[in-house]
C-alpha cells in the first residue's frame, strides 16, 4: 500500500472524530497515513502538520521551490487556482491564499514521500488538496459528507472536483445521490458508499435506562439554526402541557445559544433543560451514555455521527427524516424518524417515544447492532483501503 496523506480544513475539529477515528484505523492496518490540516492547534496526540500559522519565510520557500523545481505545474496549478473558485474580486483573492497554501502542502508532501492525497470535505480545505495535487501530480480523492457541500460557495465547484478525484467516497447513499446529479454519469462508477466509523472499543458503559420519573433526553449539536431547537422547545413545551416528564441536556455551543436560552424560559422550560455548553468528547459520550434516549432535530444533516454513538451505546434516538439519516435509523425499531421542520409531528413522536419505557432495550439492541454490522471503523477503514489501492467498489 502507498503512503497515504490526509487534508481536513480543521483536523482538530471536535466534530471531525470520525475522521481521526479513521486515520487511526488505517494505521492500526500498517498503512501509512500522514495528516495535514489547514489549521493548527490540537493536542499532541492527534499530530497533524498544519498549514497555517509559519513564518512568512516558509511560504516564500514553498512558492520558490514549486516554481523553479516544476515551473509548468506551478504555472498550471496557479491558473487552477484562478479558475476554480466562486464569482467576485474577495474570491479571487482568497484563491491567492488557496494557491500559497497548497504551494506550502505540495512541499511537505513531496518531503514526506506521500504517494496520493484524500481529503474529508468537498470545502476550501479541498481546494488546496486539487490545487496541490495538480502541482505534484499524486493521485487525489474526496469524501463526501453533508448536504452543506452541494450549497453555495462549495456547491459552485463541486462538480469540478468530483471530476478531478481517482475516486469519491459518500458517507450515505443520499449524498452520492447529490454528487451524481452534479456530473456526468460516466463518473458515477467511482462513487463509492463508505460509512463514518465508530471505534465501539472506546465507548462508555451505558447508564440502565430510568425505571420511572423524568425521562432523560440528550441532544447533541451546535446552536445554530440549521438544528432545529427552537422546534425543538416549541416539541418538549407541547409535551410539557400534557404533563411529560423529562430531563433534557443540550451539549452544544454557537451563535443562538442565548436565543435558545431565553427561549426555553419564555416556555417555562429551563427548569428541565441543562445547557452543558461544548464539551470534549469523552464528556460527550458520557452525557449520552447517561440519557435514555437521545434527539436530533436538525433542519438539515449529512449522516450525523451522534446518533451512530448513540445506538453503539444502545440508546434509542429520535431524529429529522432527512438526508442520510433515514439509512441509520429503522423507524419504530431502532428509534422514530420525524418530518423535518413539523415540530408537532416531533412532539407526537417524542410522546410515543418517552412512553414506551418498556421497548427502550430491544430499541437500544437493534441500533448497537446496525452499528456493528455497518458502522464499525474498521469496516469502514477496510472500504477506505480498498479504494486507495485501485478497487473499484460499489
Amino acid at each position: 500500500m502507498s503512503r497515504i496523506a490526509y487534508l481536513v480544513s480543521d483536523y482538530y475539529a471536535p466534530s471531525h472524530t470520525f475522521v481521526r477515528r479513521e486515520v487511526a484505523a488505517l494505521r492500526a492496518s500498517s498503512i501509512d497515513v500522514d495528516v495535514f490540516s489547514i489549521q493548527g492547534g490540537g493536542a499532541a496526540e492527534m499530530s497533524a502538520e498544519s498549514l497555517l500559522g509559519r513564518s512568512p519565510s516558509a511560504y516564500i520557500a514553498a512558492l520558490g521551490w514549486a516554481m523553479f523545481t516544476r515551473p509548468l505545474a506551478f504555472l498550471a496549478s496557479w491558473w487552477l487556482a484562478v479558475r476554480h473558485r466562486g464569482p467576485g474580486i474577495k474570491a479571487l483573492v482568497w484563491s491567492q491564499f488557496h494557491f500559497v497554501e497548497a504551494m506550502m502542502l505540495a512541499r511537505l508532501l513531496h518531503r514526506s514521500g506521500a504517494e496520493r492525497l484524500h481529503n474529508h470535505f468537498a470545502n476550501s480545505g479541498a481546494t488546496v488538496g486539487l490545487i496541490a495535487s495538480r502541482l505534484t501530480g499524486l493521485p487525489w480523492s474526496l469524501t463526501l459528507h453533508g448536504i452543506s457541500e452541494t450549497e453555495y460557495p462549495a456547491g459552485l465547484l463541486l462538480g469540478k472536483k468530483l471530476e478531478t478525484a481517482s475516486f469519491v467516497a459518500c458517507a450515505s447513499y443520499f449524498m452520492r445521490a447529490q454528487a451524481m446529479r452534479a456530473v456526468d454519469p460516466s463518473h458515477w462508477p467511482k462513487m463509492a458508499i463508505v460509512r463514518c466509523g465508530i471505534d465501539m472499543t472506546a465507548l462508555p458503559a451505558p447508564t440502565p435506562f430510568s425505571d420511572a420519573g423524568p425521562a432523560r433526553i440528550v441532544c447533541v449539536g451546535r446552536l445554530s439554526p440549521e438544528k432545529g431547537y427552537f422546534g425543538l422547545l416549541d416539541a418538549l413545551a407541547a409535551i410539557a402541557e400534557s404533563d411529560g416528564e423529562f430531563r433534557l441536556v443540550i451539549v452544544g455551543d454557537g451563535p443562538q445559544r442565548e436565543a435558545v436560552q431565553m427561549r426555553a424560559t419564555e416556555l417555562g422550560l429551563v427548569d428541565r433543560i441543562r445547557f452543558a455548553g461544548a464539551l470534549p468528547e469523552t464528556e460527550t459520550l458520557g452525557e449520552i451514555a447517561r440519557a435514555d434516549v437521545l434527539v436530533l432535530p436538525s433542519l438539515m444533516e449529512g449522516l450525523p455521527v451522534v446518533l451512530m454513538e448513540a445506538m453503539a451505546m444502545g440508546r434509542p434516538v429520535l431524529a429529522s427524516r432527512v438526508a442520510g439519516i433515514p439509512e441509520l435509523v429503522e423507524e419504530t425499531r431502532s428509534g422514530y424518524l420525524f418530518t423535518p421542520s413539523d415540530w408537532d409531528d416531533l412532539a407526537r413522536r417524542l410522546s410515543a417515544l418517552l412512553s414506551c419505557r418498556a421497548d427502550w432495550d430491544d430499541m437500544g439492541r437493534i441500533g448497537r447492532a446496525k452499528i456493528e454490522e455497518e458502522f464499525k471503523v474498521e469496516l469502514s477503514a477496510s472500504r477506505m483501503a480498498r479504494l486507495f489501492s485501485g478497487e473499484v467498489m460499489p
